[in-house]
């Protein structure tokens, strides 16, 4: 048990510390968004299956009630493998940090969501006081009868704008502004931004992010989840918007409903806008298919050194 605890901690701080730190400074993420954000979500999720199953080994040895829940169905020389009844002290220690970390973890998730929802049930009752019923001219930007009610809602509004509000279902708002500002080559680029955003689920990514960030911000792993999340799914939609309409169209998208907020500036909020203009107009190259294929099949295992570890001792004694 004691080289299983050993080995999980160490599995655990190196994906948290300097993997990280390699992938932030790597080259690669930039031309695969998609890919970067499955290897983020892998790594993770690796991190989190090293706490996990480590509390779950250590209460087993620190608590009978637990090793006899999760040994019963063992024989008697899997559970003689893990050496359980030789448990030392700071094993205990660890297994008190780690549920006391579990228990938080499960907080900032809740209190995530919880905030999440009212975000998002302000954000429709103010669009349900400033929605009005679409012109008949209108119906056919997303096939509706103009109904407010629809998937598209469109917003008398000089301000140039154009978001999705996540829910059920998703809605996609946009401005009279951006309208009169855009092309239709231009507004069906935003419109597939925004609906890439909600066909992907990224609201859940960007949750997951902000409350472990939230919870941890001493951790670099959940520091750079967070900021490579909210930074790589605008690059994902960026991606296909621009396979269905162009690069050049949708940069002049993205630069037309941001110039007044000054997406060319130099500033840390508006450095992300700038760098996705640059992004479209000079297209970075993809990786190859194998290369893709084989990056996506390593990040898939990763997640498996923590369950490999746990069950090698039981599967040993089983051979």
């Amino acid at each position: 048990m004691t080289v299983c605890l050993l080995l999980l901690s160490a599995v655990a701080l190196t994906a948290a510390v300097p993997v990280p730190r390699a992938l932030v400074r790597s080259w690669w993420p930039d031309r695969e968004p998609v890919v970067a954000l499955w290897v983020w979500q892998c790594l993770v999720a690796t991190v989190l299956l090293c706490c996990l199953t480590a509390l779950v080994l250590g209460a087993a040895a620190v608590f009978h009630t637990v090793r006899d829940q999760v040994f019963a169905p063992a024989p008697a020389a899997v559970t003689a493998a893990y050496d359980l009844s030789a448990a030392p002290l700071w094993a205990a220690a660890l297994t008190a940090l780690l549920a006391c970390g579990a228990a938080w973890t499960t907080a900032m998730l809740g209190r995530e969501l919880v905030e999440a929802r009212r975000r998002r049930g302000r954000a429709r009752a103010q669009l349900r006081a400033r929605a009005p019923e679409l012109p008949a001219g209108l119906t056919g930007l997303d096939g509706q009868d103009g109904s407010t009610r629809g998937p598209l809602l469109v917003l008398e509004d000089e301000y140039p704008d154009a978001w999705w509000l996540p829910g059920h279902p998703p809605q996609l708002v946009v401005t009279t502004g951006a309208l009169r500002r855009l092309t239709d080559r231009q507004l069906d680029a935003v419109l597939t931004h925004e609906r890439n955003h909600a066909r992907a689920h990224h609201d859940w990514l960007l949750h997951l992010s902000t409350a472990l960030a939230a919870g941890f911000p001493r951790l670099p792993l959940f520091a750079h989840f967070r900021d490579q999340t909210h930074r790589l799914v605008e690059l994902a939609a960026d991606d296909t918007a621009s396979r269905r309409c162009g690069h050049l169209t949708t940069a002049l998208a993205l630069i037309e409903l941001n110039m007044h907020r000054g997406v060319l500036s130099c500033s840390s909020s508006h450095r992300l806008l700038g760098e996705r203009v640059d992004r479209l107009l000079q297209p970075p190259p993809r990786l190859g298919r194998r290369h893709r294929a084989l990056t996506t099949t390593v990040a898939a295992l990763v997640p498996l050194l923590p369950l490999l570890i746990v069950f090698g001792p039981g599967l040993s004694a089983l051979a």
